[in-house]
């Protein structure tokens, strides 16, 4: 796509959906370290989305977490978004919290315990029918840190039962996203360890299961952008989880790492067609801010989709075509590249220029008082976080 108007006019319909969750303490294992003006309620964390989105233009949904982001009335929770010109996103699941998933949730040998589980993406559809809700999200932590601690098979079965349940659950427009990670906090063996597992549950139940793609949940040296042409060929890429990595499951902000991996795999979404609305492929960010500003870091990691997706939709597409029929390697390669190294960032500022943005969102959000006012108005209180 040569043509800059057709560029700034894909890039303004573009939508990137934030985590409730970035907004809060978060950390790793060892340790989370508190900030100042960090959400005490499930509103605050909308309050501090509406920021990003404010300054961006692009990010008009956030992703909410059960039951970190409980509320008695999820109805008003999603009226109170709307009021500050965003949407309740997708749901997400949490069964690797409770003492009773020790050996799994809905892979459990104990049956109590994976009726519990159960019960729980049970409500958390019911959820996303009060917030209106596309995107239900679901990862597993279960597996096994021995061999033979378990039926490996058995385990795959529990699985499939508790997802055909869900999906029987689901209503009109909606859809479950299946996630999967290679490994932690399992170290033998996960029950859904890899996108061949997760799409393989997809398939056998139907178009309403689709997998999701985490960017950090993957082998060193994975090939992520074949798994995303591969599941856009098949009709199976739900969405997104963008992070980065640089050992395992980082949660760094995405582009971080390998920006030049963030191009190939949005490469391939617009060559896919995945970028296009129709296709319904949710851009999700998932993200902790260990010891970086929560909502800086979010915008800036928006900007960084955004600056991947402009130089993907750069490629010259009729001269790499060209260039690959004709076995000409290395032309082929150097179009490639050339697409990459455009610094598209004077695009995106005029971009937002004309949508009546700041041509910088972090300056215009340091320059809006917004952190020096929350931080004031929540001395107070309990910080939002995941409490690790």
């Amino acid at each position: 796509m040569n043509d800059t108007s057709a560029v700034k006019d894909a890039l303004r319909r573009q939508q990137i959906e934030t985590p409730s969750w970035a907004y809060g303490n978060s950390g790793t294992r060892f340790k989370v370290f508190a900030q100042r003006g960090v959400p005490r309620t499930p509103q605050e964390k909308i309050d501090d989305a509406a920021q990003v989105h404010r300054f961006t233009g692009v990010a008009p949904s956030v992703a909410v977490h059960i039951p970190w982001d409980r509320v008695d009335d999820y109805a008003a929770l999603a009226a109170y978004a709307e009021e500050r010109g965003v949407r309740i996103g997708a749901v997400n699941t949490n069964v690797f919290q409770d003492d009773d998933y020790m050996l799994g949730s809905v892979t459990n040998p104990d049956p109590a315990v994976r009726r519990k589980a159960l019960d729980h993406l049970l409500e958390a559809v019911d959820i996303m029918d009060l917030t209106g809700s596309r995107d239900l999200k679901l990862w597993f932590s279960d597996g096994t840190n021995y061999p033979g601690q378990d039926d490996i098979r058995a385990r795959q079965d529990r699985m499939a039962e508790a997802l055909a349940a869900v999906y029987e659950r689901l209503g009109d427009g909606q859809r479950f996203l299946l996630e999967y990670k290679l490994f932690e906090p399992a170290f033998y063996m996960t029950d859904l360890p890899d996108w061949g597992s997760s799409y393989a549950h997809c398939v056998k139940l139907g178009p309403k299961a689709q997998v999701v793609v985490d960017t950090g949940h993957h082998a060193p040296g994975t090939n992520i952008e074949f798994i995303v042409a591969f599941l856009l060929r098949e009709g199976k890429l739900g969405g997104f989880d963008f992070n980065s990595r640089f050992y395992a499951d980082d949660d760094l902000m995405v582009g971080a790492a390998d920006p030049f991996q963030l191009f190939r795999i949005m490469y391939e979404v617009v060559r896919g067609g995945g970028y296009d609305p129709e296709a319904g492929v949710a851009f999700m960010l998932d993200q902790c801010h260990n010891v970086e500003p929560k909502i800086q870091g979010q915008i800036r990691s928006v900007m960084n989709v955004q600056e991947a997706t402009a130089k993907a939709l750069l490629v010259d597409g009729d001269a790499l075509r060209a260039a690959q029929a004709a076995g000409d390697v290395l032309e082929a390669n150097a179009i490639f590249m050339d697409a990459y190294n455009t610094d598209v960032r004077p695009l995106l500022a005029e971009l937002r220029e004309e949508m009546g943005l700041h041509p910088d969102p972090v300056a215009a959000y340091k320059e809006s008082g917004y952190y020096e006012r929350i931080v004031e108005e929540r001395k107070d209180g309990q910080g939002a976080g995941w409490g690790a």
